[in-house]
Formats: C-alpha cells, structure tokens, sequence
C-alpha cells in the first residue's frame, strides 16, 4: 500500500530520510534508495572496514555448543564507560564535518521505536536492542536510507568494540540532539544487543506520515510503546531537526530555498528555516502555515487540530524551556523503552558530558550594583563602568568571578587611609 512505502519516520514521521554532505566520502553509498532496492548487511559492512581492534565485536559472543555444530550466543557484561566518553567525542566530531544530526536521531529512534509494551519477552517486545543493523529490518519501508546512518558510526563501533549498538543507536541519536543546541538528555547505557536477525520485529510498528486519521494513528503507535499525549507532541517536536526527501519518504518537495544550497548533500524540504538547529521554532511554523517552503506533514497538523494535542503544541510554541524540559524526558524514556540493561541500573556517563564552569555560574554583570545608595545610573556612567568591567575580561555573556570594583574601592580607600596618617 502507498501508506505503508510512504512511511518514513519515528514519532509520526519523526525525521526525514537521511541527507548525506558531499564530503562523507563513504564506501558503499547509495543515493536515493529506495524500500525495494536491497541493502547492504552490516556483515559486508564489517568486511570492508577495518579490522576490530577486539575480538569482542559487541556484547554478544558467538560460541559452538559441543560436536552439535550449533551456535549460541553469550552476553558478554563489559561495557566500559570509558569507551562510551570516547565514542561521544568522536561522534560530536562526525557531527561537525557531516552534519548528520537528523539521521543520527532518527537512526536511535527506529530503533527503539518498534517496542510493543503488550509482549514481555525480550527481545520479542522489540525496542533499543540494536536489531536496526540487521539487514531483514533495515528493509522495512519506515527505514529507508538508515543504511546510511550505519556507514557513518560503523567505523566508530570498529574502534570501541566494548559498545553495544544498542547503547551507540542511542548515544548518537542524544548527542545530535545536544550538539545541535537541544537540551541534555538524562541517558543511561549497558543496553544488551539482540544477537542475530530471527530476533528483529516484524514490520510495521513505526509510524506512518500520513495515515487516514493522524490523531488516531498517533495514539495507537506511541500508546502501543507506552508514551502519552505530552510525549507524542514533546517528540513531535524534534522535527525541528532535517528534510524530508519525496524520493525516500514520498514526502516533501525535492528542494527549496532553504535546502538547496545544504550544508551535506543539497535537496529535499525542511520543517524549520535553520534545520540543522534544535528549538521550539518548529511549534510555531505549524501553528502559522504560512511559509509554504517548509513541511506540514498530517502527522504535524494534527498536533494543533486535536484539541488534546494542542494544549501541548500551544504551550511550546510560546515556552521553549517547557519544551526542552518535556523533550528531554520523553526522548531519555523512549530510548530505554524495550531495553535490557546490564547491570540493571544502567551505566551513567552524564556527570562529565557538560562540566559546569565558574563562569557560568558568576553572576551576571549589573550597573547599578556599583553605585552608591539606590540611585538610578545616567546612561553614560553605565557605559563607563561596564568598560572597565569588560577592560578586566568580564562581560555581560562572560561574568566575572569576583567583584573586581569593590576590590578597586577598598584599594582606594586603603591608600587614603596611608595617606592620611602620613600627612597627619
């Protein structure tokens, strides 16, 4: 059905078919691929890159039983926390030079995106179990193009082989979202991958774009995964993030004014102007329609049609600390969802991801705080104090750590004091 090869996305859509920059030279790549066409494994993948600097390729081992000449497979317990820092370097690199944000996200949320809170069994529930690398489910329709989200982080599983690819699914796809200038998403890691493609899910637990009845559609998918309405419409909005090429989806216009020119590979049509940026804008677009350059799938016209939904999309329209509250949360909720932890806790790596510095917690530059009494500063005595607080490396976007007027007064003072008893 055309419903079914249209659609394209985690979150009603989520995000777009994956747009690869002209200068990610990788091997194997396929433009405008298509469902039908047939995609690589990550088995010829691992052939044609390097050799793995482990013998332990992820948490899995694969082992023979006896003289049965069948295999079974071992879950190894080391991921190491260590690897996972590293890796996030290296992913923040690749952002940099691809900028690949938009497939990274929607690769972790394919992933995760199939789990089916009515089935107990693991993996049978489906999930953030890494079998989005399989090709039998990298063949879904949903997925089309995520091939090439696998060439991009493949080498960097090859260097950490102590990462899972359920944990790096999920690692790259909160990374893009933080580097692209979203809020931090309250990750946890030791996810267990699921260890050949008999255990994938079947198709057709991810969302279509455009079905007949987008709210219903909606609520019977990410229900399904166990997310309300604020969760549905919190992750709706990280449309704000990439295009949609008709040739993948079947959606969206081959080029706009906004997308013709890039950055990465030219072409197809973005929710947002600056689509490679993480904020609330994408509320506001779908609420006005007025720029007929940018998308407005069903699936996002829906959010300020049903009155359920819209309480929500209104309310991040106008508050974007709302919004990346609530995304932050939904987001770290579906990236666990179907998840095998080992240990059961998770593993943690938060702590070092944003060190806070002394500079961000000074406070801010003020005027008026320098004056004498309450007397409100002339303009001009503004400007003065604050080039001399700014001639001692403060400004109002860099605050200083210590009150370098009062040390001047109290200087001045102690000098008048000498001078005094001198003269007396």
């Amino acid at each position: 059905m055309m419903a079914e090869r249209l659609s394209s996305s985690v979150a009603h859509c989520l995000l777009p078919a994956p747009n690869l920059p002209r200068a990610a030279a990788l091997p194997h790549r396929r433009s405008r691929l298509s469902p039908s066409r047939s995609l690589p494994s990550v088995t010829a993948l691992l052939l044609a890159s390097p050799p793995l600097a482990s013998p332990i390729p992820c948490r899995f081992q694969r082992l023979a039983v006896g003289g049965t000449g069948r295999v079974m497979s071992v879950p190894c317990t080391d991921t190491d926390p260590a690897q996972l820092r590293s890796a996030r370097e290296d992913i923040k690199e690749l952002l940099n030079k691809t900028f690949c944000h938009p497939i990274l996200v929607r690769l972790g949320w394919h992933d995760a995106g199939t789990y089916n809170k009515n089935i107990e069994e693991w993996p049978k529930c489906g999930g953030a179990n890494g079998s989005l690398r399989f090709e039998i489910e990298l063949k879904h329709a949903a997925n089309a193009g995520l091939v090439n989200a696998l060439k991009l982080i493949q080498p960097i599983k090859d260097k950490y082989p102590n990462i899972t690819y359920a944990d790096l699914f999920q690692l790259a796809s909160a990374t893009a979202i933080e580097e692209a200038g979203g809020p931090q998403i309250p990750m946890k890691y030791g996810r267990l991958d699921v260890s050949g493609p008999e255990q994938c899910p079947e198709e057709g637990r991810l969302p279509d774009a455009g079905p007949r009845s987008p709210p219903d559609h909606l609520r019977d998918t990410f229900y399904r995964m166990g997310l309300n309405d604020k969760e549905i419409v919190a992750l709706s909005g990280a449309h704000t993030l990439g295009r949609s090429r008709p040739d993948r989806s079947g959606w969206g216009k081959p080029e706009t004014k906004y997308t013709k020119d890039g950055p990465g590979a030219p072409g197809g049509q973005s929710w947002t102007v600056q689509w490679l940026k993480f904020d609330n804008i994408y509320f506001k677009e779908i609420k006005e329609r007025k720029d007929e350059d940018l998308l407005v799938l069903p699936t996002d016209a829906a959010l300020f049609e049903d009155p359920n939904f819209k309480v929500y999309a209104t309310k991040y329209a106008e508050d974007q600390d709302a919004f990346f509250k609530d995304y932050a949360e939904a987001h770290a909720k579906l990236s666990n969802l179907g998840a095998k932890f080992d240990p059961p806790e998770g593993i943690s790596i938060a702590d070092d991801s944003k060190p806070v510095t002394a500079a961000a917690t000074a406070e801010p530059f003020v005027a008026a705080k320098y004056s004498y009494g309450k007397k409100e500063l002339s303009e001009t005595m503004k400007a003065k104090i604050r080039a001399e607080y700014e001639g001692f490396g403060g400004s109002p976007d860099k605050p200083l750590n210590s009150n370098y007027f009062l040390n001047i007064m109290i200087l001045i003072a102690g000098l008048a004091f000498v001078t005094s008893l001198i003269v007396n």
